[in-house]
């Protein structure tokens, strides 16, 4: 089996199990923040905060704010992989 086809079966089956669940379980997907106040609820319905937070953000800019966090990782992620695939190729050759 060639390389690309190799690739193309690792493709595939990415997307197969990113799509899958969206199309096969009927559930309402939800954040940690709102599976917590839930529970905190559940376990002590009379619980005030004692802290509130210091500045209210609109939804899209926690959105924006929580995009460019998962962009920031990927990229120190894509650099440490290619920082050491270039360390591996540097060796390789000498």
């Amino acid at each position: 089996m060639s390389r690309s086809a190799k690739n193309i079966w690792i493709l595939a089956i990415v997307v197969l199990l990113a799509v899958a669940p969206l199309i096969f379980i009927n559930a309402e997907f939800g954040g940690a923040d709102g599976a917590a106040e839930e529970m905190i609820q559940t376990i002590a319905p009379h619980y005030e905060p004692w802290a509130s937070p210091l500045a209210e953000v609109p939804g899209e800019t926690e959105s924006m704010l929580f995009a460019l966090q998962a962009a920031i990782g990927a990229g120190i992620i894509g650099y440490v992989i290619g920082l050491f695939k270039g360390k591996s190729e540097k060796t390789k050759q000498q």
